[in-house]
């Protein structure tokens, strides 16, 4: 049996897949669709799941800057980074921001590696988000998620003990979580030494 040439395995994959053979493969949801276009599934699809946005954020009277904390919200789940009543969470907590198209554009303290931010600033979502990696998982190998971070919930602590725990992390990227792939895990042994040959 002589195999085929390359070419055509190629072809047979295209036309068995629906594919034309000339056609390319389509661009996500995210690089085509405006936010104010997106359906209620891919928007919230773009929420990676960090817990960033749920984390007590301190705004001074004077000057409108705000200062994160690692205080979860009241509904946030420390570990998992799910808020424990997502559909009720405005009843539940009045100052909860619901996030819409508008309020992206408006609202200044967005974490900077949150997904409807950078889609809203023209940029591209980054490898560990779960849309691009296809595993939850690669938000906390990144250092993105507030998962073990938090001190404990906003109902333990009074507003002076607020102040206590103001923190920048979450309003920077963590080191190598900007990198266009996931960097291979770095070796912890020595190399060998040279062997003369």
């Amino acid at each position: 049996m002589v195999p085929a040439p390359r070419s055509s395995f190629r072809r047979r994959d295209r036309l068995a897949s629906g594919m034309p053979h000339d056609a390319t493969p389509q661009e996500p949801f995210w690089r085509t669709v405006p936010l104010a276009r997106m359906t209620p599934e891919q928007w919230e699809s773009l929420c990676d799941g960090c817990g960033r946005c749920c984390l007590v954020k301190l705004e001074d009277e004077d000057t409108g800057e705000i200062a994160y904390t690692d205080i979860g919200c009241r509904l946030l789940d420390g570990e998992t980074c799910r808020c424990t009543d997502y559909p009720n969470r405005q009843a539940q907590v009045p100052d909860c921001v619901r996030l819409t198209p508008e309020a992206v554009m408006t609202i200044g303290w967005l974490p900077p590696t949150c997904a409807y931010r950078l889609l809203d600033e023209g940029k591209d979502l980054p490898w560990w988000h779960p849309l691009v990696s296809g595993d939850p998982a690669t938000v906390t190998a990144a250092g993105i998620s507030v998962s073990g971070r938090t001190a404990g919930s906003e109902d333990a602590f009074g507003l002076m003990e607020l102040i206590a725990h103001v923190v920048s992390w979450p309003t920077r990227w963590p080191r190598g979580a900007k990198a266009r792939t996931a960097a291979a895990p770095r070796s912890r042994r020595k190399p060998a030494p040279d062997r003369p040959a």
